[in-house]
């Protein structure tokens, strides 16, 4: 269940397009280039409302990590901490299938 989507999260990240930030994220949906949205447990509040309320807006699925940001950063090989990130494009990975069969919102 989840772990399939912290594994499907690394390939992604590894071989697809994947962008990182709260900023970065909100533009991805803006210009609906988003297909997945996913956003950390501490996420900044406001930040996290913000998205939230664009991806419903655009129709983009969303999930809510029960990981921190700097988890989400490590879990995907990164040296920074990540409060929200956009899939572009899900390369190899088989991540919005897992999200879809997990519908509970991680």
């Amino acid at each position: 269940m989840e772990m399939s989507i912290k594994k499907e999260l690394r390939r992604a990240v590894d071989s697809g397009k994947v962008l990182f930030g709260v900023r970065e994220t909100e533009k991805s949906i803006l210009n609906d280039s988003a297909k997945l949205i996913i956003i950390a447990h501490n996420c900044p509040e406001r930040e996290k409302n913000r998205i939230i309320h664009l991806a419903k807006i655009a129709r983009i699925p969303l999930v809510k990590m029960k990981e921190n940001a700097y988890d989400i950063g490590e879990l995907c090989g990164k040296p920074f901490s990540i409060a929200a990130m956009a899939i572009i494009d899900e390369g190899k990975s088989k991540i919005l299938n897992a999200v879809n069969k997990d519908e509970t919102n991680a």
